[in-house]
């Protein structure tokens, strides 16, 4: 008798666990492979033994009914990656002595074209929390350091005083295991400072608070608390589209190559694994459409 593959699924997940690898990708492997999980006992395999004659056949069945069900290719392709992590696990635990995932053909997926802020629009944005009340300055701060740096919205939201040098005009993001080290410059810093200065100490109440921002009760701020402030401010802006925080990073990152960027310093500033993904903004020509477009049209010229 074998082992479970449920159980070898609850067994890798709590490997996972200790890997301090970001919860939100451990509860989608977790969902993937349940899936997989259910497919597999439909077929009358529920042990890892079942799958040593014609484990890839399998597989690959599961990924052709995801497709005949319309599952979006990047569905599909983030599934078959947990599975063949999964079963790389299975493989050098000794529970399969050959992994039947390794050569699963998945969909190609395209990558999508982010949307972009010109530069104009940027500076708008970032003009909109007016005053000198806590969550003006608190708000002000935030979106200059996002725009800045290019940093993830989960980033920013975890982000401990300790990880700022305004000294040197850098801050340290920590993901999982990995850390990286991000430049930012004067106009940010100065925002920092008056942040620091005048905001934090009036919102937060707690001496052993050590997130560098936080909501208006001194409290962790959440991702959906900032989306809806970015939301609110690009609408006041007058920006259209659908805006979210990480319209910020990926206009950072598009207009830094506009303006003759390195890819992979953009690379290392992203926090990307390879280098594919900076390459995208290499290609975005409409870009600086847009920006031509927004300096030279008539009605644009005279709409400030």
């Amino acid at each position: 008798m074998g082992t479970g593959i449920r159980e070898k699924i609850f067994e890798y997940i709590t490997s996972l666990q200790s890997r301090n690898i970001a919860q939100n990708t451990i509860l989608s492997y977790r969902r993937d492979l349940l899936r997989m999980a259910d497919y597999l006992e439909s077929m009358q395999l529920y042990e890892t033994t079942d799958l040593r004659a014609r484990g890839r056949q399998h597989l690959q069945d599961y990924i052709r009914q995801m497709e005949q069900e319309r599952k979006r290719p990047a569905t599909i392709a983030r599934a078959a990656a947990s599975i063949k992590s999964f079963f790389r696990y299975l493989e050098q635990d000794g529970s399969l002595a050959q992994n039947p995932a390794e050569r699963l053909k998945v969909p190609r997926v395209e990558k999508d074209i982010p949307y972009i802020l010109t530069q104009q629009e940027v500076v708008k944005l970032l003009r909109q929390p007016e005053g000198d009340s806590p969550k003006a300055v608190r708000d002000r701060a935030m979106l200059e350091l996002l725009y800045a740096t290019g940093i993830r919205v989960s980033e920013l939201i975890e982000m401990e005083t300790e990880d700022l040098n305004l000294a040197m005009e850098y801050l340290l993001c920590r993901q999982g295991m990995k850390e990286r080290v991000v430049p930012f410059g004067k106009i940010a810093k100065k925002s920092l400072e008056e942040y620091l200065e005048k905001a934090r100490p009036a919102l937060v109440k707690d001496a052993d608070c050590t997130k560098l921002f936080t909501n208006l009760s001194g409290r962790k701020m959440s991702r959906q608390g900032f989306w809806k402030l970015v939301k609110q401010y690009a609408k006041s802006a007058g920006i259209e589209g659908e805006i979210t925080p990480h319209t910020l990073r990926h206009s950072f990152a598009a207009h830094l190559v506009h303006n003759g960027a390195d890819l992979y310093a953009v690379q290392e500033m992203m926090g990307y694994a390879d280098l594919s993904a900076a390459q995208v903004y290499a290609k975005m020509h409409h870009v600086s459409v847009r920006e031509e477009y927004t300096k030279a049209h008539p009605r644009e010229k005279n709409s400030d």
